[in-house]
């Protein structure tokens, strides 16, 4: 990661989840998107978003996990990381990205998108559950870059 210089920029506070299956294995979702230039961008990256006004980040946690996924839980457990970083959001805003992460296991689920935002259903094309293999060595772009070096310090 570069420096942060923070100038200007407004901050971002944004909960992300590491949400692991009976196998271990981790689900990321496909983003897909033209950026300002108009340049085709894709990614995979965990579920998760912003911080509401007056939420805390665990309580941003359990929203975004029900409204991505369709998974109810009642906590996410402890802070696993921390990123701070400068993003640029859809649509050329630069923020300085303040991301929380939270690590939780669930048995078998399927991924809803009953509670998906109009923004959430054009970019999140699609989803998988991802072996430590697989991240180990990925196609396409993983985020966080370091997303291996998260999961073994949490759940080895």
């Amino acid at each position: 990661m570069s420096p942060i210089s923070h100038g200007n920029l407004r901050r971002r506070p944004a909960a992300r989840l590491l949400l692991l299956d009976p196998d271990q294995r981790l689900l990321l979702f496909r983003f897909a998107y033209k950026d300002s230039a108009q340049i085709d961008r894709t990614y995979w990256a965990t579920p998760g978003g912003a911080v509401d006004e007056g939420e805390t980040f665990e309580q941003a946690a359990i929203r975004e996990l029900w409204e991505e996924t369709g998974l109810r839980v009642a906590s996410v457990g402890p802070e696993i990381a921390q990123r701070r970083f400068v993003l640029e959001l859809i649509g050329g805003e630069r923020v300085l990205a303040d991301e929380r992460f939270f690590l939780v296991r669930t048995g078998f689920h399927v991924v809803s998108s009953g509670a998906w935002t109009e923004l959430e259903r054009e970019v999140m094309v699609d989803h998988r559950w991802w072996s430590r293999a697989e991240l180990a060595s990925p196609a396409e772009q993983v985020f966080p870059d370091d997303i291996m070096d998260m999961l073994t310090a949490a759940a080895p």
